[in-house]
């Protein structure tokens, strides 16, 4: 079984990558930083060496990056499972963020899931079979303040899921929104917050492979997931 996993190098990508090699899963791995994402890889290769284990760095982003990782997937396997963790967040009110703050938002966050599931859900119709997991956020259910455009990119990317999901019923593929809220990842290390207040990316990455691993007529459509004592905002 294959798994292409985007933002792979840490946090979430890196967790949801681990429970699945240790269920012996081929990975197929990116994210934008080079040097993160082979010392990952390094890692991983080194607590799973019974599993194929590739990596290639793309700013998905980028158009012409998404379309190449995902050509450069496809040369190397038959996805059985994607995962579009690609994302970016900058912290702001839509009144008074930087300019571009949407764009960088909506590429990162959106395009790259749309462009990379364009290359890769052709081959998934032709085997009848797949599951997409977009990872958006408690941000793409409720808009709070300093959101902004990481919000709206997190709602677009809901809207994106909801439209695949119609679409791909009649070829078997199932697509999964996942709505996380705040998990111990270094973005929140230096805010001082403790740890315990929030849940852990292996959280996420559990309930990501147990949707996974259900019966063919059955598909999780929405995951939301919250520290137990609510958001972090």
């Amino acid at each position: 079984m294959d798994i292409i996993i985007t933002g792979a190098s840490r946090g979430l990508g890196k967790a949801i990558a681990e429970i699945f090699a240790a269920n012996g899963y081929n990975l197929y791995l990116t994210s934008i930083t080079e040097t993160r994402l082979y010392k990952t890889l390094e890692e991983l290769l080194n607590k799973y060496p019974s599993v194929t284990i590739k990596a290639k760095p793309f700013d998905l982003s980028k158009k012409n990056h998404a379309h190449e990782f995902g050509k450069w997937c496809l040369q190397n396997c038959s996805p059985d499972i994607l995962v579009n963790n690609a994302g970016s967040f900058t912290g702001a009110n839509v009144h008074d963020e930087k300019e571009g703050a949407l764009e960088e938002m909506i590429e990162t966050n959106l395009y790259s899931a749309y462009h990379l599931s364009r290359i890769i859900v052709p081959e998934m119709i032709r085997k009848k079979s797949g599951h997409i997991f977009n990872m958006s956020s408690i941000a793409g259910l409720k808009a709070y303040p300093g959101g902004g455009s990481y919000s709206i990119s997190k709602y677009a990317l809901h809207g994106f899921s909801v439209n695949l999901r119609e679409e791909l019923k009649p070829h078997n593929i199932k697509v999964t929104t996942v709505f996380p809220g705040a998990a111990y990842t270094d973005s929140w290390a230096a805010t001082g917050i403790d740890k315990k207040r929030f849940m852990e990316a292996e959280d996420i990455a559990k309930i990501v492979f147990a949707a996974s691993q259900l019966s063919p007529q059955a598909c999780v459509e929405d995951i939301v997931l919250r520290p137990q004592l609510g958001d972090i905002i």
